[in-house]
């Protein structure tokens, strides 16, 4: 399970470089934070770390983070809210659909979990 303390340092520190211009302060503790949640969002350590050798790599790293994040929280979301009104209607075979469709696009080991119950969930008398 990500630290959610980690996933909104990501946010901020996102914000912060993407939105506001600010630039990217490739500290050790930036660096570390990056690396730690890159494998949270499924990036390769090899690619983090190939990334984490410039600034303008390592602020694309970032934005790509705070993106799958961000996407993934979204995709969650609307699958999740899809599949109990399904579920309500006593449709359990179309509940399962948005799951499934999550499941064969999503990157982000949590998020996929989290589907993955809701799924199996589907499936308890």
């Amino acid at each position: 399970m990500p630290e959610h303390d980690a996933w909104n340092r990501i946010w901020e520190l996102n914000h912060r470089v993407t939105d506001l211009g600010e630039p990217l302060a490739l500290t050790d503790e930036t660096r570390a934070l990056l690396r730690e949640t890159a494998s949270e969002v499924a990036i390769a350590p090899e690619d983090a770390a190939k990334a984490l050798q410039g600034d303008a790599s390592a602020a694309a790293l970032l934005k790509e983070i705070a993106k799958r994040i961000r996407v993934g929280s979204r995709r969650l979301s609307r699958a999740l809210t899809d599949a109990n009104r399904l579920q309500e209607e006593g449709d359990l075979g179309a509940a399962r659909a948005p799951l499934l469709d999550l499941l064969a696009v999503e990157v982000v080991p949590y998020y996929r979990e989290l589907a993955q119950i809701q799924l199996d969930a589907l499936d308890e008398p």
